[in-house]
């Protein structure tokens, strides 16, 4: 990256100084073929501005420091910008998507969404900060996006968590804190944990072949794409989209922000 960097910068220097010199300033006209002799002094001339560019970034490599700052500050502005026009434009998939879970107040102030995966240990342990969140603020709603990442177990945890709230939408969370607690999140983990709430097996299976399963989980992926989430937990509150497991005090303050907007989505 610095080296990349360092690079552009060299040659932008470089286009500079070659300006310096005339290179560029039309002193020549376009039609006329330089002779031989003039295109050899051209190139000893930009050999010798290569090497007083070259010497002088490497003494002054802070400026490689400051170009990085500048370019990563604007890339996260841009990032931030394309956020929260996904967030505006797609606001009800993201806070009311059909395939979701949902925990705390459902007629809260303020909805925290997660993106999550049963086998995240980050999610795991950011599982408990989730929950103190929710006791602790009564004005909070809670959307859990089903973002399986982790590989085919994951994938398939997942598949029976979405049929078994369908087909229970009144235990779901009783689930979701079991598999949360599980070691690992596989489709007979998965499994166990329904069956010993009341699930029907046959019903449940044949509901696991529901094609709106995987199809939720791709609008998932793709509004996980065009919010740049690439790892869980990430979390969507107002307008703005939080990455890992920061921490309660960290969401409190985002719900916070969002709460002081004065709507749900700030």
């Amino acid at each position: 990256m610095k080296k990349t960097l360092a690079l552009g910068l060299a040659g932008l220097a470089i286009s500079a100084a070659m300006l310096g010199f005339g290179f560029y300033s039309g002193q020549r006209p376009a039609v006329a073929a330089a002779p031989e002799s003039e295109m050899a002094t051209s190139g000893g001339q930009r050999a010798q501005i290569e090497e007083v560019v070259r010497d002088y970034l490497l003494a002054n490599p802070e400026l490689m420091v400051e170009v990085q700052a500048a370019l990563e500050a604007k890339q996260e502005e841009k990032q931030r910008v394309a956020q929260q026009t996904t967030i505006s434009t797609q606001k009800d998939q993201i806070f009311s998507g059909e395939n979701d879970g949902w925990g705390g107040n459902p007629q809260g102030n303020v909805t925290l969404v997660e993106f999550f995966d049963y086998n995240c240990g980050y999610c795991k342990r950011a599982f408990p900060d989730m929950q103190a969140l929710v006791k602790d603020d009564p004005n909070v709603r809670v959307v859990y996006k089903e973002f399986p990442i982790l590989g085919p177990d994951s994938q398939k945890a997942h598949v029976v968590s979405t049929a078994f709230r369908t087909l229970m939408p009144e235990k779901w969370s009783e689930f979701h804190l079991a598999l949360m607690g599980a070691s690992r999140a596989t489709e007979e983990s998965a499994m166990r944990i329904a069956l010993s709430l009341g699930a029907d097996e046959a019903a449940l299976r044949k509901e696991m072949e529901n094609p709106k399963i995987v199809a939720g989980f791709e609008a998932t992926y793709d509004l996980a794409n065009k919010l740049a989430i690439t790892g869980t937990p990430s979390y969507v509150v107002g307008k703005e989209v939080v990455f890992g497991a920061l921490g309660k005090a960290v969401l409190e303050e985002k719900v916070a922000l969002a709460r002081g907007c004065g709507s749900e989505t700030c």
